[in-house]
């Protein structure tokens, strides 16, 4: 993550949608975005006060933030932004041999629209220019599985709570983009 100064938002080809590196600053939201991620598995925490619950997401958020900045210090871990409005986070990493989909988040009220789709396809795009496969790991019960499985990822093996998924992009396809 940049320091103090904001980086300037990168064009995508997905019509009004822009990426941003995160700055130190966008941490209050990229938490937000997590709790929202997860609220379908906190209401089932039915034994926790609300504060509990809050305090368990930021901890959750903080690990899982210093594990990536320490692990995959070469990723692009960027904001969505929507007509300029941050709506989420993807984290990407570049591991020479294949593109890794570390992770996407969209708030809540974002998803559902296309959005996802539209950023799958533009880093299966990216993968394919390369000749690389597009990886990522989901957890069974997560609602994006489906999506990836309708893109034609294949599933692979588990890696504790979480089942690898890969993208080949079709023979032939480096160097041109996939429509």
């Amino acid at each position: 993550m940049d320091g103090p100064a904001q980086p300037l938002p990168r064009p995508t080809p997905i019509s009004g949608i822009a990426l941003r590196a995160c700055a130190e600053a966008d941490l209050p939201f990229l938490r937000r975005v997590h709790a929202d991620a997860r609220a379908a598995e906190m209401a089932l925490v039915t034994d926790w006060t609300e504060a509990q619950r809050r305090d368990f997401l930021r901890f959750q958020f903080d690990a899982q933030h210093r594990h990536y900045l320490e692990h995959d210090p070469g990723a692009d871990f960027d904001l969505i932004l929507a007509h300029g409005r941050p709506v989420g986070r993807l984290y990407v990493c570049d591991l020479g041999e294949e593109v890794r989909l570390m992770d996407i988040a969209l708030l809540a009220v974002e998803r559902n629209r296309g959005l996802g789709t539209a950023l799958m396809r533009m880093l299966m795009d990216r993968a394919a220019a390369r000749g690389q496969p597009l990886s990522l790991h989901v957890e069974d019960e997560n609602p994006a599985k489906r999506l990836y499985l309708r893109l034609g990822f294949r599933e692979g093996g588990r890696v504790s709570f979480y089942r690898r998924m890969d993208w080949h992009p079709p023979a032939g396809a480096a160097g041109r983009a996939l429509s």
